[in-house]
């Protein structure tokens, strides 16, 4: 399984631990992912995704993962994120089509 966020696309960087007396030597910062259970409210149904903590932070603050999916760039989603962003997106504009008519 790859240190890569579903959502934001987050990964590992990588840089240096630096000791007293100078001394560089590669290091890894990971990213903080946690594997969470989201709600889908247009698709009525739960999603088992891995993301960043900081992503989650973001998906509350833009209204649940409706809305930060369809928001969000196609190029930074994971494949599965991205075939529910057209589901998501397909389920709305269905939705938004009888309105429309009526």
């Amino acid at each position: 399984m790859a240190w890569r966020c579903d959502l934001t696309g987050k990964k590992p960087l990588v840089g240096h631990k630096v000791s007293h007396s100078n001394v560089k030597t590669k290091r890894r910062f990971m990213p903080n992912l946690r594997n969470v259970t989201l709600i889908s409210d247009a698709l009525g149904r739960s999603v088992r995704v891995r993301v960043s903590a900081n992503a989650l932070r973001t998906v509350d603050h833009r209204g649940g993962l409706d809305a930060f999916l369809l928001k969000a760039k196609d190029a930074e989603l994971a494949p599965k994120m991205l075939d529910l962003k057209r589901a998501i997106a397909k389920k709305q504009a269905k939705a938004a089509e009888p309105a429309a008519a009526g």
